[in-house]
């Protein structure tokens, strides 16, 4: 059988500079939640999928994702940022032929462009998502960077490792890539952004 890159969805972060009432992934959005719609999408892809979170977020995650797909990091190990969420779920999906990293804050991104990335993945060590040039996410590594991966630690993620190495900014016609929710502005724009598309399956 023939192996697939992995979609790590990191979802273990504090989410600080959120100021609503709730963390900005129990936020509702298109009848679910914002990291429900993030899941939704990155299991429409038919790709594996792996949730990296905290045990606040577990029962968020398992509405979408079967137990053996949700990677439960204790407080400690959230807060050495999202670097170490990368590498634990890396070193849990060991066996994948690539890993796409994608935060639980952008639902918007689309089935198509998921399945877009992993499929560049097979000619370049590193691939990233844009949008009219911008850079946005997932982000997405080859197997061959695993050692890399999983000494990762930190705030800054996988931006060290991807600028080491050669990268295909794969241009995509969704602007999903670059709405990320960090603000209660941001969410509004998200839902304003999710409203026209209503009915439909975004792939």
């Amino acid at each position: 059988m023939r192996l697939r890159p992995t979609i790590i969805v990191v979802a273990a972060g504090s989410g600080k500079r959120f100021q609503g009432p709730m963390h900005k992934l129990e936020q509702s959005l298109g009848g679910t939640t914002v990291l429900g719609r993030t899941l939704r999408q990155a299991i429409a892809t038919q790709l594996p999928v792996l949730v990296v979170t905290t045990e606040e977020r577990r029962p968020l995650a398992a509405q979408h994702c079967a137990g053996r797909d949700i990677l439960v990091l204790s407080g400690a190990e959230a807060a050495r940022g999202m670097g170490h969420s990368i590498a634990a779920g890396v070193a849990e999906r060991s066996g994948a032929n690539g890993w796409l990293i994608l935060p639980g804050d952008l639902p918007l991104v689309r089935p198509a462009t998921l399945r877009s990335v992993a499929a560049a993945l097979e000619h370049h060590a590193v691939v990233f998502a844009q949008y009219q040039g911008r850079r946005g996410h997932p982000v997405a590594f080859g197997a061959e960077l695993y050692s890399e991966l999983v000494r990762l630690d930190g705030d800054d993620g996988a931006r060290r490792v991807a600028l080491r190495y050669p990268a295909l900014g794969l241009e995509v016609d969704d602007p999903g890539v670059l709405m990320d929710v960090d603000t209660v502005a941001d969410l509004a724009r998200v839902q304003a952004a999710l409203a026209p598309a209503a009915g439909t399956d975004g792939s």
